[in-house]
């Protein structure tokens, strides 16, 4: 449960990221859009106003050149000089030139309005056709040279030259407002996908925190109609499986405990018995009946969590154990030390351990305790090691151990004593504390149980 739930936050933090990554890609779009229209719409406004200025310039120049035309010959050169901006000249007529088309706008609507009364000559767009601008472009640059042809016969010079691109450099000015702007856009993306996504990655700790403390608070029924749906359907949940757990657990709890008296009237009824043979085998049987028992109400206390959590120094409960075990005349000893605080439920874990420590000394004769850590995730996890010098364990049923009552008929056969639940107990305290246990062969023979439990901060 433990793993599904770091999975659901982990698949959260996908969502999130592609929340933002959509509501990003959306604004950017958007604006992009809006700008492509509005340089579109600009590009038009620019255009309708040029037409219109042509078609001005166009009017403006005839009426000049009606003026010019009106004025005598010996009067014309001081209205050139006074209107030289107009970049007019007086010039020969040339011959054998080709009819007039005109290439440029300026050109076609200049045309029009004097093609009725005046004569347009077209000359070679060459440089030295090209009259001087007043903007100094100078006469190399591509021109439209026309000579019109006044009613004296007189030629009146005039260059059009193309219009310039309705362009502008972009500012540096330009460049920090769109940055500014494409931060404001991410930072408003990341904030919408952070408050959609909140609630979600709650219930997700809150799910995970269920799998550790069944007796947690109930979430705190609050935001959007349908946040509080989910929220109100989870505490019910909780409520529900938490009746389930201590129903079963008081049940398998009361009745190992009500065992106990009826074993303990038979034990004390098996000392009368004058067969010394049947008396053993009755005392073995009775034996393992308590064992069963005890072990029976051990896994009733592994699902109950009302133990409170604290920071517990892994090396002094370990240091305990050993010791104990030492004392009992078993091999058993602890080859590292970590220095390592866990949360932990100090009564729980040690019979966690304990269990471990036992199932070690029974098959494998002996307990080495090694200590590892590592970082997985940006979480730093403490691994005790228990090994043994025993036969191992087939691959196909290092899973099966772990299920209750479940017994290898070879080398861990009814013979041994065990009842099959020391290491069910093991993998529930194991998963209260949200940690791993599992089960490796080592090379050089022997079994290897790993308990997993994270390191507190």
């Amino acid at each position: 449960m433990a793993s599904f739930n770091f999975r659901l936050i982990s698949r959260l933090d996908s969502i999130s990221g592609r929340i933002f990554s959509v509501l990003l890609f959306g604004i950017i779009c958007s604006a992009a859009l809006t700008w492509w229209l509005a340089f579109g719409e600009r590009q038009n406004t620019i255009s309708n106003e040029r037409n219109n200025y042509r078609a001005d310039r166009a009017k403006h120049a005839e009426q000049l050149i009606q003026a010019i035309d009106a004025l005598p010959a010996a009067n014309r050169e001081g209205l050139l000089k006074a209107i030289h901006r107009f970049g007019l000249k007086v010039v020969p007529v040339p011959a054998n030139v080709p009819d007039y088309k005109a290439s440029t706008p300026y050109g076609i609507a200049l045309s029009e309005r004097l093609g009725k009364s005046f004569k347009i000559i077209p000359l070679p767009p060459a440089p030295e056709n090209c009259l001087m601008r007043p903007d100094d472009r100078g006469p190399t640059e591509a021109c439209e040279a026309l000579i019109f042809v006044l009613n004296d016969g007189s030629g009146l010079h005039q260059t059009i030259f193309p219009a310039r691109p309705p362009t502008a450099p972009i500012q540096p000015e330009t460049y920090f407002y769109l940055g500014l702007f494409l931060a404001c856009i991410a930072g408003l993306a990341l904030f919408v996908s952070r408050m959609t996504i909140r609630p979600l990655q709650q219930l997700a700790q809150a799910a995970t925190d269920l799998g550790h403390d069944i007796n947690r608070p109930a979430l705190e029924e609050r935001g959007p109609k349908e946040i509080q749906q989910a929220t109100r359907a989870f505490n019910s949940m909780q409520l529900r499986i938490r009746d389930h757990i201590q129903q079963r657990t008081q049940m398998l709890a009361a009745i190992t405990h009500d065992l106990q008296t009826p074993l303990t009237r038979l034990r004390l009824r098996l000392e009368k018995v004058s067969d010394q043979e049947l008396h053993g085998k009755l005392v073995g049987d009775l034996s393992s009946m308590q064992m069963m028992v005890k072990e029976g109400l051990d896994l009733a206390r592994s699902m109950d969590s009302n133990e409170a959590l604290q920071a517990l120094d892994i090396d002094s409960l370990l240091d305990s154990i050993c010791a104990d075990a030492s004392d009992a005349g078993h091999d058993v000893s602890l080859l590292d030390k970590s220095k390592a605080t866990v949360m932990a439920r100090p009564q729980a874990l040690r019979r966690c351990l304990n269990n471990l420590v036992d199932n070690a000394i029974k098959y494998g004769h002996s307990a080495k305790l090694h200590l590892i850590q590592s970082t997985e995730a940006k979480q730093r996890w403490l691994h005790i090691c228990v090994r043994d010098q025993g036969n191992g364990i087939p691959v196909d049923q290092q899973t099966r151990v772990f299920e209750p009552f479940y017994r290898m008929e070879t080398s861990r056969s009814r013979e041994t004593g065990g009842t099959g639940l020391g290491l069910t107990i093991a993998l529930n305290i194991a998963r209260q504390h949200n940690g791993k246990l599992s089960l490796s062969n080592l090379p050089e023979g022997g079994l290897e149980v790993r308990l997993s439990l994270p390191i507190k901060a």
